[in-house]
């Protein structure tokens, strides 16, 4: 059928940016992305169909609803389960600008004044600062290790938000029943084991090998988790935080604003910060 014949065709929607992910695309396998001799990849606005699958609540917490957007809105992330947390803001906010333009109001307490103020941010601007971030995957710790790690995917992301969700709902739970005390301890307790064990896997799966201090590198997942099961909490402590460090590489940076007058005279600071976070409160225009 040609364009005569689907006179509505030449109104479908068109590339409305372009973005260089901060990951260049190395995580995906070769089926989950398709490269650009640029680098620079389209992004298209959302149809409606999109924006509903956004607004549905139970494929918002499992996943579904994010990485079918972004396949709709991003034809070259052929499999956005594998998209890396470094990556995903950039995303995010690459499809904001597209939907529904530049700007976008975020709503936030200022500190120590008892009130909300709104503040208009500039998403390209935003966007800039996160295009030419020089990805790392490696750090050393203060006791001389090397570690080498790989970022999470989305797919992981999710699966520990969700066992994470699961945790906190138990624990609201049982909280607000007639249990007995002895009973809410265990169950407390059990659900505090369940978390720590998540965040204790998480930590493992992410480390692709570790370099000792006199030069022997290990890669096996079983020795490693076997070391981090029993390292100097001090050793354990150092990996954490630098692996905490490279997971923040490709996320926003919050909003530095001014406080007014009036509110400075009710105790706010001079300035203060505003994470930029995307959810349903904020995505949409």
């Amino acid at each position: 059928m040609t364009e005569n014949t689907k006179p509505l065709s030449k109104y479908y929607r068109q590339p409305a940016v372009y973005i260089t992910l901060p990951s260049q695309g190395k995580y995906f396998d070769d089926k989950g992305f398709e490269k650009t001799e640029t680098g620079e990849l389209p992004v298209l606005p959302m149809t409606a169909k999109d924006e509903l699958n956004f607004k549905t609540p139970d494929a918002l917490l499992n996943g579904q609803s994010t990485v079918d957007v972004i396949q709709s809105c991003m034809p070259n992330i052929k499999d956005a389960w594998q998209v890396v947390n470094h990556d995903l803001d950039t995303i995010l906010l690459a499809i904001r600008i597209a939907t529904f333009g530049e700007t976008m109001d975020i709503e936030a307490p200022v500190p120590k004044a008892n009130e909300m103020q709104v503040h208009t941010v500039n998403l390209p601007q935003m966007l800039e600062t996160l295009k030419n971030i020089d990805i790392k995957d490696e750090f050393s710790t203060k006791s001389g290790f090397k570690v080498k790690v790989s970022p999470l995917t989305y797919k992981e992301l999710t699966k520990n938000q969700l066992a994470t969700f699961e945790q906190q709902k138990i624990y609201a739970t049982v909280s607000q029943t007639q249990m007995d005390e002895t009973q809410k301890s265990k169950t407390f307790a059990e659900s505090f084991r369940k978390l720590s064990e998540l965040n204790f896997d998480v930590l493992v799966s992410s480390i692709v090998s570790i370099t000792t201090p006199d030069g022997t590198a290990v890669t096996d997942k079983e020795q490693i988790r076997e070391f981090i099961n029993n390292a100097d909490v001090k050793i354990t402590n150092d990996i954490q935080e630098g692996l905490g460090e490279l997971r923040t590489q490709g996320n926003l940076k919050p909003l530095t604003v001014k406080a007014n007058e009036e509110q400075i005279k009710k105790g706010a600071p001079a300035t203060y910060e505003v994470p930029v976070t995307f959810d349903n409160s904020n995505f949409f225009g």
